[in-house]
């Protein structure tokens, strides 16, 4: 039988191994009352004053060593402090409530779809009120609505960004402390503890996988180098010792291996996923061109950015233009649930408006190195206009000698930019759902997607404008393959300006199932777009004046989110052109299929159609804004225009460039009587579709241009667009 003193030496060393701490308000109260700030505690005990915050608000508990020295120095404080001399809280003030204490007991994974139980020494309670306005002011205020719902298994957020010390910084200022020193370690608390994950954007879709971004510090505490030496591909070798430990604990890799972004997972168990998103900084997984500086700030500040991105885009998987393909298809899942009516059970069906299978292009459609094309042309062939469908973004010039005497005397040259051209494009944009098929000699149908064989060259407008039907803005001289929005914008022209054509299409390929497929994709990510260019102080309720002032200085309002909306932007031109993704293999043959022609999201055509529409629209704001400066009215008959209309002299994708006697849009711009933009013309604003100040040179400088061959829309800002992400 054991002693007393055996009993009682027991019950000290098990004391002694569980602090106990007072709850966090307690520890806030001892703090203040010894007169210690956050961070002069946090350099006391070796941490961070996040860490520190996130201890006083019950986010996180301390660990061995800082918990016993934590519980000491609190203990010492209640000696001095009791609660009994602390003065009363003054009348106005409101208190902040206690956030709930961490369990003590380990979480346990589960193998159902329940919610998963709460991590160790870490809780992502409600989050305090920091309202310190008097009681009597919150009374008559309006009422705050009630916050969402969380879903418990995803309580810490959609992601954490892990440092060389075991912090993993959340969404909200949140700091977990992850023990893991190991790759597979990392995904196994990850998936058992850390509650990090997204709620499905669809109820027929998958919920978000947890991403974990690694720092460089903790990169290396996991066994990984600071630099990749396959440079080309982008990955670790197979013999490495993060891969090997991988497999050795039956975790899988995907195709694309350990890269940048690396997706480590193990097959489903009843219906739950087991999979974890890693993004490698010092890899380059946040490309400067998309997220900026993003990938140099500290753990908390990248938090914060991709934090931001996930709540209103989806939580980053790739790169931004991955981010973007991957937000179609959750917001239309290829699949939802069906029943069997033979079976009575439930099985996997198609879902109605969605993109459910790969199907292979029309060869027009297709590149040159898709099996489709290659078994019509040898290598090396040049495709004419009536063999490929060549819908892209403007880039042209306007022919200096067809300036006119007014322009030489302008003063200015400015440049315009459409917001989001393509996301502008993509609304309410109809496209086809299904496989092409070809018809000879068909009745043209804007209402049906497809590439037509037509020859528009007789469709004649004015020299100085740039041609609606191709990407140089020359006049066809023939025919060629054109998506429906171009050969829809022919018939309109035709139609409103009784010109002397026709619209008799040779043959097409034509899609019978057909849909607004990236309504949804518009919906959110315009939303995404304004909402962050409203937190940048860009609203549109502003006036024309007030918004180009807010444009000249939004992006310095805060860098964190200047960087969300860069993002946001890549998400789209990144989007669309990966629904024509090319093969990226050394190892590529001409000829053979590459691994993205299986998603049933490689559809060319439909990237074709949003390309097509973005260049319909520039076209037509550029004729509205024309015709609204001529005395004359509209022609009949023909598109010949007066010699003193507003005609741009460049475009290259999205920008316009027009001379002006001011160095302002507004010193342009065609307005109505009461002082609004003219109708159809480019107007000045924050939403898609919209245009802002792009850039002003002087019109000598735009002129040399023009005579070098150059075009000013691509140095419009002084910068070349393109390197800008532009």
């Amino acid at each position: 039988m054991s002693t007393e003193e055996e009993l009682f030496a027991a019950v000290d060393a098990l004391l002694e191994g569980e602090p106990q701490l007072p709850s966090p308000a307690e520890r806030s109260r001892l703090r203040e009352a010894a007169g210690v700030t956050q961070a002069r505690l946090a350099q006391v005990l070796k941490s961070t004053t996040q860490t520190v915050k996130n201890w006083e608000n019950g986010r996180s508990e301390p660990r061995p060593p800082r918990l016993q020295a934590y519980q000491r120095l609190l203990e010492g404080w209640a000696a001095k402090y009791p609660l009994a001399t602390v003065p009363e809280t003054p009348r106005g003030s409101v208190e902040q409530p206690a956030a709930p204490q961490a369990r003590d007991e380990p979480a346990r994974p589960s193998t159902a779809s329940a919610p998963a139980p709460d991590p160790v020494r870490a809780v992502s309670p409600a989050r305090p009120s920091t309202s310190r306005r008097p009681a009597a002011e919150k009374a008559t205020s309006k009422p705050a609505a009630a916050p969402a719902a969380v879903d418990e298994r995803f309580a810490n957020g959609p992601l954490a960004v892990l440092d060389g010390d075991g912090s993993a910084y959340g969404v909200g200022g949140l700091v977990l402390d992850c023990p893991a020193k190991t790759v597979p370690a990392l995904v196994e608390w990850t998936l058992s503890e850390a509650r990090l994950g997204a709620s499905r954007l669809h109820s027929s879709g998958k919920d978000a996988d947890p991403l974990i971004v690694l720092t460089a510090a903790a990169a290396e505490r996991l066994g990984l180098p600071l630099e990749l030496e396959d440079r080309r591909g982008l990955r670790l070798p197979e013999d490495h010792k993060v891969v090997r430990q991988l497999a050795r604990a039956k975790w899988q890799l995907t195709r694309r291996g350990f890269g940048p972004w690396a997706r480590i997972y193990r097959p489903a168990e009843g219906g739950r996923r087991q999979c974890v998103q890693l993004a490698v900084l010092p890899w380059g997984a946040l490309d400067s061109r998309s997220w900026g500086a993003t990938g140099q700030r500290g753990p908390a500040d990248i938090a914060h950015v991709l934090g931001t991105y996930a709540a209103r885009v989806i939580t980053p998987r790739g790169s931004t233009a991955v981010c973007g393909l991957e937000t179609m298809t959750a917001l239309r899942p290829p699949t939802r649930a069906a029943k069997d009516e033979s079976t009575g059970s439930w099985v996997s069906g198609p879902m109605p408006g969605s993109l459910t299978e790969a199907v292979d292009p029309a060869p027009v459609e297709a590149p040159d190195e898709h099996p489709v094309a290659a078994a019509l042309f040898p290598r090396g062939h040049q495709r004419t206009p009536d063999e490929a469908l060549d819908e892209e973004a403007y880039e042209w010039i306007r022919d200096p000698q067809l300036l006119t005497d007014a322009e030489c005397t302008r003063t200015y040259a400015v440049g315009l930019d459409v917001n989001t051209a393509f996301l502008a494009a993509a609304n309410r944009l109809v496209v086809g759902l299904s496989a092409p098929v070809h018809v000879k000699a068909p009745t043209f149908d804007k209402k049906t997607p497809g590439s037509w064989l037509i020859d528009l060259s007789g469709v004649e407008l004015d020299p100085r404008l740039p041609n609606p039907f191709t990407p140089h803005g020359v006049r066809p001289d023939g025919p060629a393959w054109y998506a429906t929005p171009t050969v829809a914008y022919a018939q309109e022209l035709i139609d409103t300006y009784r010109l002397p054509a026709g619209i008799r299409p040779l043959e097409a390929w034509i899609r019978t199932e057909s849909g607004p497929y990236l309504d949804p994709w518009y919906k959110r990510i315009s939303e995404a777009y304004k909402a962050t260019m409203a937190d940048l102080g860009v609203t549109p309720d502003l006036s024309e004046a007030e918004f180009l002032t807010a444009m000249e200085h939004h992006k310095a309002t805060d860098p964190a989110l200047a960087a969300v909306l860069s993002a946001i932007k890549s998400t789209v031109k990144g989007g669309i052109g990966k629904l024509r993704e090319r093969p990226k293999s050394i190892k590529h043959k001409f000829g053979e299929r590459w691994p993205a022609l299986e998603r049933p999201t490689w559809r060319p055509d439909i990237r074709a159609a949003v390309i097509s529409a973005a260049r319909i629209n520039m076209h037509r704001k550029i004729l509205k804004t024309a015709l609204a400066t001529q005395p004359t009215g509209a022609p009949t008959g023909n598109l010949m225009l007066d010699q003193n209309v507003l005609i741009p002299i460049a475009l290259l994708s999205d920008c316009a460039v027009y001379l002006s006697d001011g160095p302002s849009p507004l010193d342009f711009l065609p307005h109505t009587a009461d002082g609004k933009p003219a109708p159809g013309s480019f107007r000045l604003g924050v939403s898609p579709g919209m245009v802002k100040h792009e850039g002003t040179q002087d019109m000598l400088w735009a002129v040399q241009m023009l005579d070098e061959g150059h075009n000013p829309a691509r140095h419009i800002k002084g910068t070349d667009a393109t390197l800008d992400g532009e």
